[in-house]
């Protein structure tokens, strides 16, 4: 994602001025997205990878891919993107200026991948039950991600090498992005394999997931219509997971959006940077993708929560019994949805059919 519209040539003469306002908002915004990043994605980290009954779904294991994208991404990429707004120049040198376009081009791609990763793993739970297991065993789910991360900064290999491309200063923006070459720049590939196709699995994806829970509880509320031996309670739970469901979707989505899709627009609406400060914003908003990733992933689902009030408390004492029960009857569910659809068959099974919903 490019943080300027210009690149080299004659237009590297054209002074480009950032109103110092806009250039301290975007310090001052990095550096708080460099602490509560740091603090979001390493916290996440520990409370998945200690909590033994989240670390056996396959999920998990892209969640906490994710977030080590994103920590490195606030680790190494957002004090760099700090300096260079509180200087309004870029003062590092120019091996550092090759190698904050790789990691951050190559963090944005390994981000919005495992995104796509977890899309498809939610759509293969949903609507292809019986080979889920056989699909997500744990040496495939590590290949999953290390061929996620390989083609990720595979992509940037040929700017940091000079082949196609290359990694470098535009003056005009005092900005460290990926220059033209001869002519020649990977960055309508890089938008094609790292945004827009991406962003069309995920929609793709669950719009199908989606699909098959709309058609699960239909399928649920004409048998018990008909007499069947499913209550009517169990349609209202079924409901509910339905909605709970729709709006995590909207969530993840809205929120890949709303970091991504502004800078996108930018870059091309307003090429020769002709408004600078606009430019600042929706990188400002690209960003906090980093920040709100462990938020709309964990904080929005309920063993998550468990998993960071288990960090938290865990010098507190044993839990209560009842709070232990609670506990064991809310994490034998499905994380993201409890339904299980069976395409074979058309029947439709949910480990919460007789039991009321809690609240998320």
């Amino acid at each position: 994602m490019s943080e300027g519209g210009v690149e080299g040539g004659e237009e590297a003469a054209r002074h480009i001025h950032y109103p110092r306002s806009a250039t301290i908002f975007a310090a001052v915004a990095s550096i708080i997205f460099i602490i509560v990043g740091l603090l979001g994605n390493l916290i996440t980290i520990i409370a998945l990878s200690r909590n033994k009954k989240l670390r056996m779904h396959a999920t998990t294991a892209f969640v906490i891919s994710l977030c080590v994208s994103d920590l490195l991404f606030c680790s190494i990429n957002m004090p760099l993107i700090a300096s260079r707004y509180i200087h309004e120049a870029w003062v590092l040198g120019e091996t550092l200026c090759s190698i904050f376009p790789f990691f951050f081009y190559g963090n944005v791609a390994t981000s919005l991948l495992n995104m796509v990763a977890i899309t498809v793993n939610r759509y293969i739970l949903i609507a292809h039950h019986g080979i889920y297991d056989r699909v997500y065993r744990p040496h495939y789910i590590y290949l999953m991600i290390g061929l996620v991360w390989a083609f990720s900064f595979g992509m940037m290999v040929p700017p940091l090498i000079g082949v196609w491309g290359r990694l470098g200063l535009d003056p005009p923006t005092f900005s460290c992005t990926i220059l033209k070459k001869e002519g020649s720049s990977p960055k309508k590939f890089l938008f094609l394999f790292g945004f827009l196709l991406p962003m069309i699995a995920i929609v793709v994806c669950y719009s199908a997931i989606y699909y098959k829970v709309r058609q699960s509880r239909r399928k649920l509320a004409a048998h018990a219509g008909k007499g069947g031996t499913i209550s009517p309670s169990s349609v209202a739970v079924t409901k509910k997971e339905d909605m709970r469901l729709t709006r995590m979707m909207l969530t993840i989505f809205l929120c890949f959006l709303a970091s991504f899709l502004p800078l996108m627009i930018v870059n091309v609406a307003d090429d020769e940077v002709r408004v600078p400060s606009i430019h600042v914003l929706a990188s400002v908003l690209a960003w906090a993708s980093a920040v709100v990733n462990p938020f709309v992933y964990a904080v929005t689902n309920r063993q998550y929560r468990t998993a960071y009030s288990k960090l938290f408390c865990c010098c507190r004492g044993k839990p209560s019994r009842s709070s232990n029960s609670h506990s064991k009857s809310n994490s034998s569910r499905t994380f993201v949805t409890e339904f299980q659809y069976h395409a074979s068959t058309g029947h439709v099974t949910s480990p919460v059919l007789s039991t009321p919903a809690s609240e998320a």
